[in-house]
């Protein structure tokens, strides 16, 4: 675990750290104790979700295994959700980290091996296709009565 400093020498919070303190906004599709979820704002695809845990760390392999453990859990949950919202090929899984380092799992609806380019993030997404994307997620999550995403303001 690294703490990252700024030119005066103080801590700098990660991007995902002031979004889950609403410095920042996000189009959440779940919270609980441990981890959010929220839609990225440079999809691959349509519905790309991120899978953050609220405590900042910046290598995977420095994560607490029960902390593992769960955010795994949510992928899980959650990747039903968008399977069951979208109706891709599949739900892709990965953990980079590179472009923000704060650990997070990427949740992509792929039909295609290419839907995994970085290259092609959308840099601009239309604000209601994400707007959307969220809803059909959250109303997935919530029918088996999730109260993570039931809690979830629109």
């Amino acid at each position: 675990m690294r703490a990252r400093t700024g030119d005066e020498g103080d801590v700098v919070a990660s991007v995902f750290t002031r979004i889950i303190s609403g410095e920042l906004p996000a189009r959440y599709v779940w919270k609980d104790e441990r981890c959010v979820a929220f839609l990225s704002n440079s999809p691959l695809k349509e519905g790309h979700v991120l899978v953050v845990p609220r405590v900042e760390v910046d290598h995977w392999l420095d994560l607490d295994p029960a902390l593992m453990g769960h955010l795994v859990h949510v992928a899980q949950v959650i990747g039903r959700a968008q399977q069951t919202a979208l109706r891709p090929e599949k739900i892709a899984v990965l953990i980079a980290g590179l472009e923000v380092r704060h650990v997070h799992i990427h949740l992509v609806p792929i039909d295609r091996l290419q839907d995994l380019d970085f290259d092609r993030q959308v840099r601009d997404p239309d604000p209601e296709t994400l707007d959307a994307a969220a809803s059909a997620i959250r109303a997935a999550l919530r029918e088996p009565g999730r109260e993570e995403a039931t809690a979830i303001d629109e």
